[in-house]
């Protein structure tokens, strides 16, 4: 197969920490609190759940949950994710759900809306808008993964504060969120509107989770509303220092298994391929640089959002029949990043992908093309690559080659295996 590159298995070694007991870290956690000096017998409280696929998000909502209880109060679960789930109650819901937080499991009700209160105005001049029901319950606790933001860049990124938001804020709040972020900036808004939310809106603790390399959960913390901002600047440099990558400066095509809502905000995450300023390159110190990407599925979670897709260059036409466009617009025009509903280019194998790929790198021989194979941008501790890079691997320790050289593994249509983790096992 002279026409394309011969590729081999790779393994990261990552340094990583990990929560052993989440459901533990949490109640020991908001223990310190003293949360029973504010929640009294009977008290309602809204608990956050959002639309990321968060490790362990379900045990951590269901352990705020328990602890609430033990203190005699009624914890409720709100969905609190802007204008996912096609911006309808029942599609936030589902959401929820789908991440194993059903009623059943959490052991407390559930309740959706798109309704907001608005609380007041921002000094900037636009309504501040709050979910109907956590506006209405006596307290609320505000729970979220501390990491890079796809988009904006600064010492608070994403976390408990754009939860109080962009999350809380619903449909209703993100849009006018984001068209204030164009007008000024992303930390002034989310300093801006927290301070309105934290001021009025009940809110009593945080819950924190920081994640590691392997997308488990790396630490738990429990935060006082008045930490939240100072606590969140040092989790999120934490958190940075904890991010996966490609190890890899230079990659002339990317092929990525799958992208969804579940994966990242953007679908893939931009501080992974390297394209957070820009949809089709990188900028400045950036890395990796990577010329092409082709995204070759859904997640299930994502139920057709393929909000990010705009920053591929290709995809299977599989991918065209698996998007809901409807919902993926309205995130994406929501979000105030219209490119990211753009349509790739897409064939129906993977070999027409190469194809055209090999016909768009230069002078680059096809053998020679820098090709890496993932599943998702928060799965690279093992992934596949070109034979171009094997004195690259061989060279570093934290890389380790764990397969012979081979062919790529097309089958007799053309296509791949559906999951780089099969080519990975066979």
């Amino acid at each position: 197969m002279a026409d394309f590159p011969r590729v081999f298995k790779v393994r990261q070694h990552f340094q990583a920490v990990e929560c052993e007991d989440v459901a533990g870290a949490v109640e020991s956690q908001l223990a310190k609190l003293n949360l029973s000096e504010k929640v009294k017998p009977g008290d309602t409280v809204a608990i956050s759940a959002g639309s990321r696929g968060i490790a362990n998000i379900h045990t951590a909502i269901r352990a705020i949950v328990q602890h609430i209880q033990k203190l005699g109060g009624e914890p409720f679960v709100v969905p609190a994710m802007g204008s996912h789930g096609g911006g309808t109650a029942e599609g936030q819901r589902a959401i929820v759900e789908g991440y194993g937080m059903t009623e059943e499991f959490l052991g407390c009700p559930i309740k959706a809306t798109m309704e907001t209160h608005v609380v007041c105005q921002a000094e900037e001049g636009f309504p501040v808008h709050f979910d109907k029901h956590a506006w209405e319950a006596d307290h609320v606790v505000v729970c979220n993964r501390i990491k890079p933001h796809t988009n904006f860049a600064g010492d608070i990124e994403s976390g408990l504060m754009k939860m109080m938001l962009i999350g809380l804020g619903k449909h209703n709040g993100a849009k006018i969120y984001h068209r204030a972020i164009n007008d000024f900036s992303f930390g002034q808004i989310v300093r801006s509107v927290a301070k309105e939310v934290l001021n009025q809106c009940g809110v009593i603790a945080g819950v924190a989770l920081v994640e590691n390399q392997f997308d488990h959960t790396a630490l738990v913390e429990a935060l006082a509303p008045e930490d939240f901002e100072s606590r969140e600047k040092e989790l999120l440099i934490l958190a940075k220092s904890y991010m996966p990558s490609i190890p890899f400066d230079e990659v002339q095509f990317l092929a990525i298994d799958e992208m969804g809502k579940d994966i990242s905000g953007s679908g893939m995450d931009t501080n992974v391929i390297g394209r957070k300023y820009n949809d089709h390159k990188a900028t400045g110190d950036e890395t990796p640089k990577v010329k092409y990407i082709c995204i070759r599925g859904l997640t299930p979670v994502t139920h057709g959002n393929a909000t990010g897709w705009g920053m591929a260059e290709f995809c299977r036409s599989r991918v065209v029949r698996e998007v809901d466009q409807k919902i993926t617009r309205i995130n994406c025009i929501t979000g105030g990043h219209i490119t990211a509903a753009m349509t790739p280019l897409d064939y129906e194998t993977d070999r027409e992908i190469f194809d055209v790929i090999t016909q768009s790198v230069g002078l680059t021989d096809p053998e020679d093309i820098r090709f890496v194979w993932i599943r998702n941008t928060l799965d690279v501790a093992e992934f596949v690559c070109s034979e171009s890079y094997l004195e690259q691997v061989h060279q570093r320790e934290d890389l380790e080659q764990i397969s012979e050289v081979y062919d790529l593994p097309f089958d007799d249509d053309g296509n791949l295996p559906d999951f780089v983790q099969d080519a990975l096992n066979a």
